[in-house]
């Protein structure tokens, strides 16, 4: 069979393969919406707690719940990202507090959730936004709609890289310094121009260059080890399975199991958590996606340098195989 023909045959398999895997990687998790183990404290009395978390428990596998002595204490889980919201009982009724900052719709589902089931029993439960969503992003639209951009920024820099054939320390100088504008960049417009980000605005500019920086370290340190292949597989990890599976319109519990774990481990999603926890949170909880990132960061730019390194090698290799060669005819 000539090859033109076996290349059309790859094209029309491999483009529905393609789309589908596509499809199910983003619509798969977006289907199946609905918290497991979701962290969520109860406060107050010991009788009147236990009492709700009982009925929460009813929620078979939904809550992961945590207990506080009061009020006071269950805000501070809420800042602290221990919990997503809390149930506090009072004497003037059940009160929601929630943080739409932590991803609004796991606040709205909280509100659908405690509402109902205080309704069933005759009662009206207040809510409280403990740490709400800037002003001028009540959804939080703008930090979601981050993600995409953020991880082509990533490729696009590391396939740049791999095309103008940077290696070594100059690519990772490049990758760096291509991170670190992007990181700017994105503040400038997130942070000062849309108002979507609440936090420092440095450590918002140094959280999305790193983001950056990781999926451009991943993609440029892959084609470097094992070529232009590298490019496409680190593309498809990112967009295919970081981007949808990164939590970022909800929450990484509100995920089907593996995706929200797997998400966390990937740049998309620690970028995420890492940018909500700077925003709103001053930085708590802040320590897990940092070492995330910083670990693909670390190993992508490791790669390009060892990529460099062996390839000098090969090359210094073969004019000395050549020598050897002439000599032994001579």
């Amino acid at each position: 069979m000539p090859s033109r023909n076996r290349h059309v045959i790859a094209v029309v398999l491999l483009v529905p393969v393609l789309a589908a895997l596509a499809l199910w990687a983003f619509a798969w998790p977006a289907s199946r919406i609905a918290p497991r183990d979701l962290p969520l404290g109860v406060a107050g009395p010991p009788a009147a707690a236990a009492q709700v978390e009982k009925q929460l428990e009813r929620h078979e596998g939904a809550f992961e719940i945590h207990r506080y002595a009061d009020e006071a204490a269950a805000r501070e889980a809420i800042r602290d990202r221990s919990v997503y919201g809390a149930v506090v009982v009072t004497r003037q009724g059940p009160e929601l507090l929630t943080a739409s900052a932590a991803g609004p719709v796991v606040a709205q589902f909280l509100q659908q959730a405690v509402g109902q089931q205080a309704a069933a029993g005759g009662a009206q439960v207040k809510t409280v936004d403990v740490v709400p969503t800037p002003a001028s992003d009540p959804r939080g639209a703008a930090l979601s709609a981050a993600v995409l951009p953020l991880a082509l920024a990533g490729i696009a820099a590391g396939a740049v890289v791999t095309l103008l054939g940077l290696r070594g320390v100059r690519a990772a100088l490049a990758l760096l310094g291509a991170s670190a504008l992007v990181g700017v960049v994105a503040a400038g417009i997130a942070h000062s121009w849309l108002g979507a980000l609440g936090g420092d605005w440095w450590a918002e500019a140094g959280v999305l260059a790193l983001s950056t920086l990781a999926v451009g370290g991943a993609v440029a340190g892959l084609a470097a080890l094992v070529g232009p292949a590298g490019t496409g597989i680190g593309a498809a990890v990112v967009m295919l399975i970081g981007n949808p599976f990164s939590g970022a319109t909800s929450a990484p519990q509100m995920l089907p199991e593996p995706a929200g774990a797997i998400g966390q481990w990937l740049p998309p999603g620690a970028g995420t958590t890492l940018l909500r926890s700077v925003s709103s949170f001053d930085g708590a909880a802040a320590t897990g996606p940092t070492l995330t990132l910083a670990w693909w960061a670390v190993l992508g730019l490791g790669a390009v340098l060892l990529g460099s390194s062996l390839r000098a090698r090969r090359t210094g290799s073969e004019p000395a195989a050549d020598r050897r060669e002439l000599s032994a005819v001579a």
